[in-house]
């Protein structure tokens, strides 16, 4: 076998041009199909980075906006708590949304996005300067607040740790207790608001009995949330009294939906590029063809002196195998290198979540089409070649 493998790279070697010009085909599709593949895991990879600041255990339930009567559904802070009370699962009921505010720290003020948030059993994000909400600060509503990270640039521009220092909202005073990290992308403008207040001091302090744009509830089990996600919905139609409709959201409805159209593109470009890898196995059913053409002498040659007909099929059977395993190889590998680039010079930094390449996957999909190419395109030559009568092919000029 050994040496059928050595007589095909000489053969390959010979016609190192015509040979080059047939894988290329094969490279550029497999390339294209395995970069795509490198991607579309980079991309889903770069979704979760986005929303890595929502809670898994955690959801968003807001009125349906294409409803007729939109002011039937809106919610309040008091339902909130009712629903906190009513709805098995639940541990904790805030505020969603947020409400512009003259923002001051001594001589500089900005107007800021001001949310309410809870304690640091939920809150998820680091910390670049203090600390996170204490429970007990939560349940007194104490007059605390942490800053984003846009907060932080506007109102802090030396970039000093500011926690123990006074933040007005108002006619209210509070003490900076931290200042979150800056993300490596964008979430926190997606995510989170400017300055964050014990949701239980925004209630008291900004909402004021306002109507809210919806609310977020935490749960115990995020294995249950769809079914808490259900109840609540249920809980709120019921409470409102009438034909009132409500959206929910959590990481996992945003993240899956996100992943079905990337995986859905993913596919379609990835089919579009396995195009070509026909384009390349024709290339190469066509030039064994020649190949046979021009050695039919020396097949009636190997046949006179007693080769079988085996033996001839493996010689040009090895030799299109060959073709297929080394374009494959080299579009494996510049198929990960471009997807691999492109997923580290921007994925990367645009979600700060570094996803896994999917080396087997890459692997087995350039072992699948190599031998996919020589079953159906280095078959037919090999056979037709094995099949030739011996003193015919003598007579072949």
């Amino acid at each position: 076998m050994i040496a059928y493998f050595i007589e095909a790279l000489g053969v390959l070697n010979a016609n190192r041009t015509r040979s080059g010009l047939t894988m290329l085909g094969l490279i550029v599709g497999v390339m294209a199909v395995i970069s795509i593949q490198v991607l579309g895991a980079g991309l889903s990879g770069a979704v979760n980075g986005i929303f890595s600041s929502l809670n898994d255990a955690s959801f968003s339930i807001f009125p349906n906006t294409r409803q007729g009567d939109f002011s039937r559904a809106r919610i309040k802070a008091e339902d909130i708590q009712k629903a906190k009370r009513a709805i098995p699962g639940v541990i904790e009921g805030l505020p969603f949304g947020q409400s512009p505010r003259y923002v001051r720290i001594g001589h500089k003020n900005s107007v800021l996005a001001v949310g309410g948030e809870t304690d640091e059993r939920y809150f998820i994000n680091p910390m670049q300067f203090g600390r996170a909400f204490t429970p007990s600060e939560v349940a007194g509503s104490a007059h605390v607040a942490i800053l984003s990270p846009t907060a932080f640039s506007r109102l802090v521009p030396s970039g000093q740790n500011p926690t123990g220092q006074s933040l007005r909202i108002g006619d209210h005073r509070y003490v900076i207790v931290g200042v979150e990290e800056k993300p490596k992308a964008t979430q926190a403008n997606i995510t989170r608001e400017d300055v964050m207040l014990p949701y239980t001091t925004y209630t008291h302090d900004i909402a004021k009995g306002a109507f809210l744009f919806g609310a977020r509830f935490i749960v115990n089990d995020s294995a249950n949330l769809s079914a808490i996600e259900s109840r609540t919905v249920d809980y709120f139609q019921k409470l409102k009294k009438g034909r009132v409709h409500y959206q929910t959201f959590d990481r996992r409805q945003i993240t899956s939906s996100i992943d079905g159209i990337f995986n859905a593109v993913t596919f379609v470009v990835a089919l579009i590029g396995a195009i070509s890898l026909v384009v390349a196995g024709i290339g190469i059913l066509n030039i064994m063809l020649v190949s046979v053409a021009e050695r039919t002498r020396e097949i009636g040659l190997r046949k006179a002196i007693g080769a079988t007909r085996f033996q001839i099929l493996m010689q040009f059977f090895i030799e299109a195998l060959l073709l297929s395993i080394i374009g494959c190889f080299v579009g494996m590998l510049f198929g990960v290198l471009i997807g691999g680039l492109v997923n580290s010079l921007f994925l990367v930094k645009l979600s700060g979540v570094v996803a896994p390449i999917p080396w087997l996957q890459s692997i087995a999909i350039a072992v699948g089409f190599a031998t996919i190419v020589t079953l159906a395109f280095g078959t037919y030559p090999a056979y037709r070649a094995a099949r030739l009568d011996p003193i015919e092919a003598l007579r072949y000029e």
